[in-house]
């Protein structure tokens, strides 16, 4: 009798990942990954996340992956677990890193699944450091700033860090985006940053709806002016932030309500 998955996997490459697949990956740090929510065994933007992996492989690789390939691999994975997960798809070369592996060599993907995910309640308090990423437009792995940095603003009574480019502009955060609300419409920072699959989703989703939004150059100094401010990532496409650095914020429930209808109307499909 047949019974319902309800465990978590590690596959490469559409199966199940041995002690020596893995061993490599614990001492390296040169991949790069996307990570998404799965409900009902579908993801919504898919097509942002084989982008991103698309992007990414070609900028780290010099070569990437056929998508119906990678969609083979998410698709063993989700099948293999409970229909809500969280999954993670990294995307590696087998030669290794400190060398560079010719055309023959093709890439890996390991996938990971576990459980579901919808990020904090908030409101969140955001620390304003000073830190620019490495290659900001690829989700890469081997950031160990990003856990610094939280660690460090915890310990001065923050939830979380947001980042400030040298130009002294509003980035992201750790693991976020950031968006901001003027009252009326949608502001997305303008500075180098790693555009995230949850904000492509939002983006395009409120378009469709016809709400403003624009892409501007936001300061500490604009901070307080502004009538909201929320993080996003593929957990969630938006928490509340209370206050970046010394500036409070204050709530803003259109704004979050708006985000949540936007993420809502893009439809899940399945790999």
């Amino acid at each position: 009798m047949s019974t319902s998955p309800t465990s978590f996997v590690a596959q490469r490459n559409g199966h199940a990942a041995t002690t020596p697949d893995l061993a490599p990956l614990a001492f390296a740090g040169y991949a790069h990954f996307t990570a998404m929510q799965v409900r009902g065994g579908k993801v919504r933007g898919l097509d942002l996340h084989l982008k991103r992996l698309r992007f990414a492989s070609l900028e780290l690789f010099g070569q990437a992956l056929p998508d119906d390939r990678v969609r083979a691999h998410l698709s063993a994975a989700i099948t293999a677990g409970p229909s809500d997960l969280s999954l993670t798809a990294t995307v590696y070369s087998p030669a290794g890193e400190f060398t560079v592996a010719g055309p023959d060599v093709e890439l890996d993907v390991l996938v990971r699944t576990g459980p579901a995910a919808s990020g904090p309640a908030g409101p969140l308090a955001l620390a304003a450091v000073d830190h620019e990423r490495f290659l900001p437009q690829v989700k890469h792995v081997g950031e160990p700033a990003k856990t610094y940095l939280l660690r460090q603003a915890v310990a001065q009574g923050f939830d979380d860090a947001a980042f400030l480019d040298g130009h002294g502009r509003l980035s992201e955060a750790t693991i976020w985006n950031l968006a901001f609300w003027d009252g009326d419409s949608v502001i997305w920072p303008s500075a180098d940053m790693l555009t995230g699959t949850m904000m492509g989703i939002v983006r395009r989703q409120l378009d469709h709806l016809g709400m403003p939004q624009r892409v501007q150059e936001v300061t500490q100094a604009d901070v307080p002016a502004l009538a909201g401010a929320v993080v996003m990532n593929s957990w969630t496409p938006g928490v509340a932030v209370s206050r970046i650095g010394t500036a409070v914020l204050p709530d803003a429930p259109a704004l979050l309500e708006l985000l949540h209808r936007a993420y809502q109307g893009e439809p899940p499909v399945s790999p």
